[in-house]
């Protein structure tokens, strides 16, 4: 981690790692969870990618990190007791989504990425960020991956207790961000891995199965063994060692994108 660089792009707080010659390579940009590693630096830590010879580019979401209100997480926990869709989940993905654009070309300006298609990968919330990026824009991708993602945003609703008031407004939003649907794009956009903590919650574990499934060929599932949701130690904001699961879903990830880049070549 003695090489990362830090700074934002057009707004958006960044960690990034260089490949291991410095020079101009690839690019892949990742989105962190809101579970622990739960800032850009701290996914950097946990998922450094370090044998990829790509920039990995880890961009911080709303309200985490540098981002947060005060240096703490309260304002976003007073968003979750507000609405969890509608003020919290919906937005923070829709605003890293359309934050990226403006964030991509600032990236490009920075640092000696080339202009090809990028990789993306997200953890959790994150995850719906990336698997919206393949979606619902146009940006050219590579190749992308998901680690304990958020598939279909009704099951992450559904994590949190109570039972959500749907209205109108609320159903449009949630079918929005539910990927499985939506698994004839992502097929034609890219292929996808899928990580999956066995020991992740029951409803994330069937919709990560789900999308493999709809995706077909061009989709691929790890299951890592023993890995609940998180991927760091709480606090999970500063960067931390990287944990012995973390280290299994990184190599997995490392092999995915190694191979994905050499096809591309």
């Amino acid at each position: 981690m003695d090489s990362l660089i830090t700074g934002t792009a057009a707004g958006v707080p960044f960690t990034a790692l260089p490949p291991a010659d410095a020079g101009p390579a690839p690019l892949i940009v990742t989105w962190h969870m809101l579970d622990a590693p739960r800032s850009d630096a701290a996914f950097a830590a946990a998922l450094p990618m370090n044998d990829v010879p790509a920039w990995r580019v880890h961009l911080g979401m709303p309200m985490c990190g540098a981002r947060m209100v005060d240096g703490s997480m309260d304002a976003g926990l007073e968003l979750i007791r507000k609405d969890v869709l509608m003020s919290y989940l919906y937005p923070f993905v829709r605003q890293a989504t359309e934050e990226f654009p403006a964030a991509l070309a600032s990236i490009r300006a920075q640092l000696p990425v080339d202009d090809g298609p990028i990789g993306v990968l997200g953890g959790s919330l994150g995850g719906a960020v990336a698997l919206r990026v393949l979606t619902d824009t146009e940006t050219p991708v590579f190749a992308g991956a998901v680690v304990n993602a958020a598939i279909r945003m009704r099951s992450v609703v559904g994590l949190f207790p109570g039972d959500y008031p749907y209205d109108a407004e609320s159903e449009e939003a949630v079918d929005s961000l539910d990927f499985v649907a939506k698994a004839d794009v992502i097929a034609g956009r890219a292929p996808l891995l899928v990580v999956s903590g066995e020991q992740d919650h029951p409803e994330l574990r069937i919709d990560a199965m789900r999308l493999v499934t709809a995706v077909g060929e061009r989709s691929e599932l790890l299951s890592i063994p023993g890995l609940g949701h998180p991927l760091a130690d709480e606090p999970g904001i500063e960067p931390a060692p990287q944990l012995p699961l973390a280290r299994e879903v990184d190599n997995g990830l490392t092999r995915w994108f190694h191979r994905q880049l050499t096809n591309v070549s």
